[in-house]
């Protein structure tokens, strides 16, 4: 990239003030060979199944604001660039200039250094912003050369390297943050090199260079006088070999630092406890020149209680000084945050925002005391049922119908409640679920089952219940295709009520029992035969 000759004039950023990321472009970066993200200026949930691809989005904006060649050096070039794009390569033809390159850029807002203005970008898009590239060498073009002649098969990642510039064309470095940010991740929270790493960074954004150049000499004037007063008498005088405090780039004031709470270093903590603090201390830090502007968090729900979680939760909501992005699991994290802050990423790498959710959604999810929602957000087909007996007897009658079970078929069952039906059913609209809400007809098909639902069935959603007014509930239904079974199981258990009566008045036990003791002779229900056929369809 070329350097400019003259600086852009600085333009005004729009929406939010603060420094921030309005979006991400990850090219041949790990999994995702063309992957644009867009972030939301104060809060991103990144949601999605292992492998998804959430950690890599983290690692690309940890990287390209890190501005540290032996950060991304030390992960290895051949761990970033994308395995197709090197397949790719070696398939068509393997021609030098057709080698792949890794880049993250980073679409800055709230910013308006002319350093950080210009098109050097892959859109070419006129604006602020960062780029971290990985790209062949242009001082071994002839050694590249020779070792793509001499081999079919082996890649030159030795000879790649690490560029950072702005989109002005100037390049950074980690001394100079355009856009202060700590990466906590707590899978590896307890690891020295993790602990360390995290220690310096907070150090840097409480200390500017100038103050940690001039703590750094009052650190080893400290040494210094620690050795001439203490550790001289040790020898004789005339001694050439003598005792001293080690001072190298191995041990100086970041490296001996620690972080403490009540006196107790933070390594000597619980995990948990190590999770709060760490994102407690990076949320203080508020406005002004040495605040930190992007906090990225890496499943915080790991090693933390339920009470953790909700200090956690409410660590995060309570601030707007600063953009937060987190990839997690949690269903707490994603629905108290606020549904409509989440991007679902499926196993291919698509994203999907639930932006576009009702503030009634959203609210229900964020208050409901429990829910299975990413449970639901991430299956492609859900058979959503309204209580504990449904649940307990689906999977039963899934096989006598189909022959085969929910897990070969990549089904998913939900029992939300009747209530819940039409929020699942937004959430579904927005992810393209496929979802069958299997539920009682209450006595009125049209009213509880047709009209109720009139905004809400999709292509991908429908609604399935018994038509008959006299078989309103489940149970009913169960009965009355089951009787001999059903007669069988509960007719010595009851006295004062019918066999049906004691199944409306025991569900889950009735459902249970039928499981367990007569499920491969059940008759499935038609409106469940029907649920089944369609959602396998």
């Amino acid at each position: 990239m070329a350097r400019k000759d003259s600086k852009p004039e600085a333009i005004a950023p729009q929406g939010r003030v603060d420094p921030h990321i309005r979006s991400a472009l990850l090219l041949n970066f790990k999994k995702f060979a063309n992957k644009p993200v867009d972030l939301d200026p104060r809060l991103t949930i990144l949601i999605g199944d292992n492998e998804a691809g959430k950690s890599t989005i983290l690692l690309g904006v940890d990287l390209a604001l890190s501005g540290s060649r032996s950060k991304v050096e030390a992960i290895g070039i051949e761990s970033l660039l994308r395995k197709g794009a090197v397949q790719e390569f070696n398939e068509s033809g393997r021609k030098i200039e057709a080698l792949p390159r890794v880049a993250v850029e980073l679409y800055l807002g709230g910013l308006d250094s002319p350093d950080l203005h210009g098109r050097a970008n892959s859109r070419g898009e006129s604006t602020f912003g960062l780029r971290m590239s990985c790209e062949p060498s242009e001082d071994y073009q002839n050694e590249i050369a020779q070792l793509l002649e001499s081999s079919e098969s082996v890649f030159p990642f030795e000879f790649y390297v690490v560029k950072f510039h702005t989109f002005g064309g100037y390049p950074y470095s980690g001394f100079r943050k355009y856009l202060k940010h700590v990466h906590i991740d707590s899978a590896s929270i307890n690891a020295e090199y993790a602990q360390r790493e995290y220690t310096r960074a907070l150090f840097h954004v409480h200390a500017p260079t100038n103050v940690r150049g001039s703590l750094e000499s009052k650190y080893r004037m400290v040494k210094e006088e620690f050795t001439s007063e203490n550790l001289d008498s040790l020898v004789e005088a005339d001694s050439k070999t003598r005792f001293q405090v080690r001072s190298s780039s191995k041990s100086n004031l970041e490296t001996d630092l620690l972080i403490t709470e009540e006196g107790i270093s933070l390594e000597h903590r619980g995990r948990g406890r190590q999770a709060l603090v760490k994102t407690g201390f990076a949320m203080s830090r508020g406005k002004g020149s040495d605040a930190i502007d992007l906090v990225l968090l890496e499943e915080p729900e790991n090693h933390l209680s339920h009470v953790g979680m909700r200090q956690l939760v409410n660590s995060i909501a309570g601030q707007s000084a600063k953009q937060v992005v987190v990839a997690t699991h949690s269903s707490v994290i994603a629905s108290r945050l606020d549904l409509r802050n989440a991007r679902l990423l499926d196993p291919k790498g698509n994203i999907a925002s639930l932006a576009s959710l009702s503030p009634e959604t959203a609210d229900f999810f964020c208050k409901a005391p429990s829910n299975n929602l990413l449970a639901f957000a991430m299956s492609s087909r859900v058979i959503l049922v309204e209580g504990d007996a449904e649940y307990m007897l689906i999977s039963t009658l899934y096989e006598i119908w189909a022959n085969s079970t929910l897990d070969a078929d990549r089904v998913q069952v939900i029992s939300v409640g009747g209530t819940s039906f039409k929020r699942y059913m937004e959430v579904a609209q927005a992810l393209s679920i496929r979802v069958a809400v299997v539920r009682d007809n209450d006595g009125d098909y049209q009213r509880y089952c047709v009209d109720n639902y009139e905004e809400f069935v999709a292509p991908q959603i429908r609604v399935f219940a018994d038509r008959d007014p006299d078989r309103k509930t489940f149970e009913v239904c169960m009965y009355l295709d089951n009787i001999a079974a059903c007669e069988a199981a509960f007719g010595k258990k009851t006295k004062t009520l019918s066999v049906q009566q004691h199944m409306l008045a025991n569900k889950a036990e009735s459902a249970l029992k039928l499981a367990k003791e007569y499920g491969p002779l059940l008759n499935v229900p038609s409106y469940i035969r029907e649920a089944i056929e369609w959602i396998r369809g």
